[in-house]
């Protein structure tokens, strides 16, 4: 009999960790090679961890909402096989790759030094009582001004009696009522539901208190991720957003003409958003400024041109995809990443890697018929791009024999980006540049 350490295996160069979702097997179950054991989310995308080999799950290490660190114990696999090493084929490699990152993290400015015996311990640090708290518990906890003693009281369910983030929750819900509950009974000066203590202990919390027959959602976790990643945007950096219409009547025509071939031989749509990451991408070229970012009052200038498109999923929620290399590509490549990347992100089937280090940002809001949109940055990134709905419009044309007034296809674009680094100068020259690569498109071009 031998015990195999099930470790949360590597998921890309950009994803240190990971939250415990849901256990797929609880101790006692059998388990097959390769048969999922858990799953796991990151800031990147939902996955499943498998099983590198057969047996039975004898105990998990770590509890749902935790959040554990790459290369950390999650859980024990005992394995009828004679005993063996603990760590072989990929997960020897995923220690390995762990135990570097280490080591060079302490020579990394802003990158805290890691041991692995911190990593073994998922991430978790004792309370002032000495008990244990998920980072996701203690992050509530703030937000909502609960106390140690409160803290401490609440009753846990989770794993060795862990408070999870359902118990915090109940917890404040009940607490809520309590006070609503008494508020019928006091005398009141103020707005129903606000009082200067609560205002000033839930600075962050709207408390609205809802009519009757309102519905309440809970927001859910890719959500919640995607609303602190919006308002953490807007804290960090100054938005300015510029603004020009550009005709493309060239493209549209082209595509008319070139999308059923295309199609026939592709087995792909063609559509218009691989016509606008390659005018980003080339006027990322020739103004490279704008493929920075900002490391306190230091600016990265990043080598690669790593296009990101937002992509609506069908839960209602975003994702944002990137191209990498994206000015390495021709039509023919840009058009079918598109199509493959999206249709997977639709499907949940995106790799961490997939959606990591973008370096601009590409929105298409013309799919919902919107004309202009003012866009937040897509942080660590310094500017993102806004496409509106091509719309036919009359237009002045000059020519050789004078102006005549014609119908042309015209679009807005608008580009937000942060004024720390990006002046209007540099913002608006950008803008004008996408837009010419746009208007000059070749309507005899191959693909």
């Amino acid at each position: 009999m031998a015990q195999i350490e099930l470790l949360l295996p590597k998921m890309g160069e950009s994803v240190a960790e990971a939250t415990i979702t849901n256990w797929l097997k609880k101790p006692g179950d059998t388990i097959q090679e390769d048969e999922a054991v858990v799953e796991i989310s990151t800031d990147k995308v939902d996955s499943e961890v498998p099983s590198p080999v057969s047996g039975k799950l004898v105990k998990q290490i770590a509890a749902v909402d935790d959040v554990v660190r790459v290369g950390s114990v999650i859980a024990i696999i005992e394995t009828e096989e004679e005993e063996k090493e603990l760590l072989s084929g990929a997960y020897t490699e995923v220690a390995k790759d762990v135990a570097e990152e280490t080591e060079l993290s302490g020579a990394i400015p802003g990158v805290e030094h890691i041991s692995s015996a911190q990593m073994r311990h998922n991430d978790e640090r004792p309370h002032e009582t000495g008990r244990f708290y998920s980072p996701l518990v203690r992050s509530i906890a703030a937000q909502e001004g609960i106390s140690a003693e409160d803290l401490n009281a609440i009753p846990g369910t989770g794993l060795d009696g862990r408070v999870t983030k359902e118990d915090i929750i109940a917890y404040i819900r009940s607490a809520e009522k309590r006070k609503s509950d008494s508020s019928l009974h006091a005398e009141r000066t103020e707005p129903i539901g606000i009082s200067h203590r609560d205002a000033k202990v839930n600075e962050s919390v709207n408390l609205i208190q809802p009519s009757s027959g309102d519905e309440i959602i809970e927001m859910d976790r890719m959500r919640r991720l995607i609303a602190e990643h919006m308002v953490m945007s807007k804290k960090t950096s100054p938005h300015v957003t510029s603004f020009i219409e550009a005709d493309v009547t060239n493209i549209v025509k082209w595509r008319e003409k070139t999308k059923i071939a295309f199609e026939t031989r592709e087995g792909e749509k063609l559509t218009y958003t691989p016509i606008f990451i390659q005018a980003v991408a080339k006027a990322i070229k020739d103004m490279p400024m704008i493929n920075v970012s900002v490391d306190g009052n230091r600016i990265i200038k990043k080598r690669d041109i790593n296009i990101g498109m937002a992509t609506a999923l069908p839960s209602g929620n975003l994702i944002v995809p990137v191209i990498k290399n994206a000015d390495q590509l021709n039509l023919l490549g840009l058009s079918l990443s598109v199509n493959d990347l999206a249709s997977r992100a639709r499907n949940n089937k995106l790799k961490p890697d997939e959606v990591a280090n973008g370096t601009f940002t590409i929105t298409n809001i013309g799919t919902f018929g919107n004309i202009m949109g003012v866009p937040i940055i897509n942080q660590p990134q310094v500017a993102i791009l806004a496409i509106g709905a091509i719309q036919k419009k009359p237009a002045v044309i000059e020519t050789e024999f004078g102006d005549v007034i014609a119908i042309r296809h015209k679009i807005f674009l608008s580009m937000s980006y942060d004024h720390r680094v990006v002046d209007g100068a540099l913002g608006g020259m950008f803008l004008k540049r996408v837009s010419d690569y746009l208007e000059g498109w070749n309507i005899n071009s191959k693909i």
